[in-house]
């Protein structure tokens, strides 16, 4: 197997004009990690020289690895092999791009998150900007899919190959200047050495807009609270603040940014409350018993996923299953609609697929709960336990399910080293590496 210095190489994650990241693993702990390594493209090396690409790979990895703040990505280990360098950082499996489904076609249509989760998106990377820019760094490519998550969904800003210290000039082809299609701010397509914090706010607002309305904003965006029933015309003014053509009629800072959406956030909440206050909850009701969902497990490839298990173009249902939970003990949910039953919560961490599987097996040696036929569920098990991104009074009736367990493996695979899994919160299904890490919820009963 491949190696680059002491670590294991796994898989290719991705490729620029500068560098590619490699999935790698530290062999003696197993511990998976981003080797991003610089192997530039001729063109460049010929523009601007193989000594002058090392010393801007070199300058990048500095300032990732002075950082130290809980939204920012990391700089683990820097070393060289076979005359490249090369820097390592924690490796992140997901990101908002995967979150809300941002395709190869950036302009099509995404899946819109709910507010709250929009919400805690938000906070974290202008958290993370505050920090960069107070450290006199701008980052000039934020976007979906250089915001990762941790495992239990918290941002991390990463990628920080366009980055320059505040007042710095930087020697670049014009094309590695631009930052990301649809995403940079007008100045910095104009006048890249000219951009300043304020054009990472706006491509934070590009990045926001697709959150709560599944759109790009384009060049004379459509009032968000014209496309997401949750948003007011406070947001935008907001969205204004952040997207205005001229950087000097934005926010002054992620600081000012943020404090304008903690208000925000705060009205939202008391909306929510008195909407709440008024809602009368629905009578218990027994749906007709569906035809229980499969129950065993399944390969299933990437391009048979949406016929197979009934999913859009979004990977998201094509139709919604009716479910029915009722408590059976604290451990316990019956879904009286799919002859099923749930644990409540689940593990207690995120696991790998294989662990998953093995944390099944101990609740059935030990008969948690009583029960010995504990299993992973299969995709459209977890798809039972979806519903419509909530709006308004949805966000009333309180989740029948533990919530730290949003991201959750189910028994089916894509191939011989990958399996599919149900993201909960955004409401879609998707693949990741055996080694991912995820939640795991047992099953038992069904079909």
């Amino acid at each position: 197997m491949r190696r680059i210095g002491r670590y294991l190489v796994r898989g290719l994650l991705g490729r620029g004009g500068m560098s590619r990241v490699y999935l790698v693993e530290l062999a003696p702990i197993g511990r998976m990690a981003a080797l991003k390594r610089l192997e530039p493209d001729p063109l460049l090396v010929r523009l601007l020289g193989e000594e002058v690409l090392r010393e801007m790979f070199l300058a990048e990895a500095v300032k990732m690895a002075r950082l130290s703040h809980p939204h920012l990505a990391a700089v683990q280990d820097y070393d060289e092999a076979d005359g490249r360098p090369f820097a390592v950082m924690d490796y992140h499996f997901l990101n908002v791009g995967v979150l809300i489904g941002e395709r190869r076609r950036a302009e099509l249509p995404s899946r819109i998150l709910r507010l709250d989760r929009a919400l805690a998106i938000a906070r974290e990377t202008l958290e993370g900007l505050a920090c960069l820019h107070h450290r006199g760094i701008v980052h000039l490519d934020i976007k979906p899919f250089n915001l990762l998550l941790d495992e239990r969904g918290a941002v991390r800003i990463a990628d920080f190959g366009l980055s320059r210290l505040r007042g710095e000039r930087v020697k670049r082809p014009s094309h590695l200047n631009v930052g990301s299609p649809w995403y940079a701010a007008p100045e910095q397509e104009r006048d890249p050495e000219s951009a300043d914090e304020r054009a990472d706010l706006y491509a934070f607002g590009v990045t926001c807009y697709r959150l709560l309305t599944g759109r790009l904003p384009g060049p004379d965006p459509e009032a968000p609270s014209r496309l997401n029933p949750d948003l007011d015309e406070g947001w935008d003014e907001w969205f204004h603040g952040l997207l205005d053509p001229d950087p000097a009629r934005r926010f002054a800072s992620a600081a000012a940014a943020s404090a304008a959406l903690e208000a925000l956030e705060a009205d939202w909440r008391r909306r929510q409350e008195r909407i709440c206050a008024l809602e009368t909850p629905p009578p218990p009701g027994r749906p007709a018993a569906a035809s229980p969902p499969r129950a065993a497990a399944i390969k299933v490839a990437p391009a048979e996923a949406a016929s197979r298990f009934g999913l859009d173009e979004l990977r998201r249902p094509a139709a919604y299953a009716r479910h029915a939970f009722a408590p059976e003990g604290a451990e316990i949910l019956r879904d009286t609609a799919n002859g099923l039953l749930w644990q409540r919560g689940g593990s207690p961490c995120p696991l790998d697929w294989r662990e998953a599987r093995a944390y099944v097996e101990e609740l059935n040696r030990r008969g948690a709960a009583g029960i010995r036929s504990w299993r992973l569920p299969t995709v459209e098990e977890l798809l039972t336990l979806l519903a419509p991104t909530p709006h308004g009074a949805d966000f009333c009736t309180e989740a029948p399910f533990d919530r730290l367990q949003r991201r959750l493996w189910s028994c089916d695979r894509r191939s011989f080293t990958a399996a599919w899994f149900v993201d909960l919160e955004a409401g879609f299904v998707s693949w990741l590496d055996f080694r991912a890490r995820l939640f795991a919820r047992a099953v038992s009963g069904g079909g």
